[in-house]
C-alpha cells in the first residue's frame, strides 16, 4: 500500500447530509477541566519504558479485553504476550508457527484468553494463552495484512494484499463470505453495534458494508451492511489515501487517519465529520481511543505521538519518540498507552531492528 509522502490539506467538501464535512477545525475557549486534569496526571505519570519483545520490528500491539495482557506481532514471524504487573510488562510467552511476518493481531472482544494473528504466509492463527498453543490455523488466498474480530465474537475478518476480505466463522474456522474489492483496502473494522463493516481505501474513502455499504468516489469510508454485505453509502473522508480507522468504546465516534496527515472525527449516527486534528506532518499510520472515549492518540513518522481531547480537539499531551511509530493502543481500563516504533539497536548495530514495545503513562518515580 503506497502512501504519498507529501501531506495534502483538507478538500473543500459539501456540508449537508450523511458523509458531509462539518467545519474542519474548531476553536475552544480554553482547556477543559478534563484536559487540565489529565495533564496534571501525566505530569506525574509521563514515564515511558521499553520492553524487549522480538528480534525484529514490531508491527502491531493490542490489549486483551480485561487489560491483563498485551500482545505484539512482529516481522520476526512471531507474536509475544506480556502480563501487566503494576508498572511494568513481564513477558509471558512467545508464539511461533507463522512462516512470514505477523502484520496485525487482535484479541477476542470478550474472552481475554484468545487472540488471532494475520500473516504474510497466507494464514491466520488463533491462539489460547492458557495453553500457549495455536488452536486453529485457517488458510487464506493471499498475504494477510489486516484483521479484526467482530464485537459479538462470532466472526473474524481478514484482508490481504490483493484487496480481498474474508469473513471467517470463529467457531468452525471456515470461511463464511469473501469480497474482492476494486480499490485498495487499507484498514477494516466493524462498528460497535456489529451491523456495519467499514473499510478505509486508497481513494481517501471510508466504505461501509453492513447490512449496508458505502461506496465512495473520492476518499471515503466504505460501509457494508453485515452480514448481508450490501453497499450502503460512501463518505468523502480525505483528499488522499485513507489509512486507518478506529471506533471509540462509547460508540459515539469513529476516527480516520490519512496520508494528508489529518485525523478526522466522525459522528457514528449522522456520518458527519465533526472535527479534525492537524498536528502531525506525516501520513497518519495508527489511532487509538482511550477506554473512556475522551482521548485519541494518533501517530505517524513524526517523532511524537499526539494525544488529543476528543470533544474539543485540544492537544492534551505529546509522547516523544526517537523514530516513526507503527502502532498505538490505549489500555482498556487505565491511561496507559502501548506503542511500537521503528527503533534500531544502536548499542551494537545501528541498522539492527530493536523489536521493543513501549509503555507510556507510568509514574515518574517508578
Amino acid at each position: 500500500m503506497a502512501v504519498p509522502a507529501a501531506a495534502m490539506g483538507p478538500s473543500a467538501l459539501g456540508q449537508s447530509g450523511p458523509g458531509s464535512m462539518a467545519p474542519w477545525c474548531s476553536v475552544s475557549s480554553g482547556p477543559s477541566r478534563y484536559v487540565l486534569g489529565m495533564q496534571e496526571l501525566f505530569r506525574g505519570h509521563s514515564k515511558t519504558r521499553e520492553f524487549l519483545a522480538h528480534s525484529a520490528k514490531v508491527h502491531s500491539v493490542a490489549w486483551s479485553c480485561d487489560g491483563r495482557r498485551l500482545a505484539s506481532g512482529s516481522f520476526d514471524k512471531t507474536a509475544s504476550v506480556f502480563l501487566l504487573e503494576k508498572d511494568r510488562l513481564v513477558k509471558e510467552n512467545n508464539y511461533r508457527g507463522h512462516g512470514d511476518s505477523v502484520d496485525q493481531l487482535c484479541w477476542h472482544p470478550s474472552n481475554p484468553d484468545l487472540f488471532v494473528t494475520a500473516s504474510g504466509d497466507k494464514t491466520i492463527r488463533i491462539w489460547d494463552v492458557r495453553t500457549t498453543k495455536c488452536i486453529a490455523t485457517v488458510n487464506t488466498k493471499g498475504e494477510n495484512i489486516n484483521i479484526c474480530w467482530s464485537p459479538d465474537g462470532q466472526t473474524i475478518a481478514v484482508g490481504n494484499k490483493d484487496d480481498v476480505v474474508t469473513f471467517i466463522d470463529a467457531k468452525t474456522h471456515r470461511s463464511k463470505a469473501e469480497e474482492q474489492f476494486k480499490f485498495e483496502v487499507n484498514e477494516i473494522s466493524w462498528n460497535n453495534d456489529n451491523n456495519m463493516f467499514f473499510l478505509t481505501n486508497g481513494n481517501g474513502c471510508i466504505n461501509i458494508l453492513s447490512t449496508t455499504v458505502l461506496f465512495c468516489s473520492l476518499i471515503a469510508v466504505f460501509f457494508l451492511s453485515y452480514p448481508e454485505l450490501k453497499p450502503v453509502q460512501s463518505i468523502n473522508a480525505h483528499p488522499s489515501n485513507c489509512i486507518c480507522i478506529k471506533f471509540d468504546p462509547m460508540g459515539k465516534y469513529f476516527a480516520t487517519g490519512s496520508a494528508d496527515a489529518l485525523v478526522s472525527l466522525w459522528d457514528v449516527d449522522e456520518l458527519v465529520c465533526v472535527r479534525c486534528f492537524s498536528r502531525l506532518d506525516w501520513p497518519v499510520r495508527t489511532l487509538s481511543f482511550s477506554h473512556d472515549g475522551k482521548m485519541l492518540a494518533s501517530a505517524s513518522e513524526d517523532h511524537f505521538i499526539d494525544i488529543a481531547e476528543v470533544e474539543t480537539g485540544d492537544k492534551l499531551w505529546e509522547v516523544q519518540c526517537e523514530s516513526p511509530t507503527f502502532t498505538v493502543a490505549w489500555h482498556p481500563k487505565r491511561p496507559l498507552l502501548a506503542f511500537a516504533c521503528d527503533d534500531k539497536d544502536g548499542k551494537y548495530d545501528s541498522s539492527r531492528e530493536a523489536g521493543t514495545v513501549k509503555l507510556f503513562g507510568l509514574p515518574n518515580d517508578s
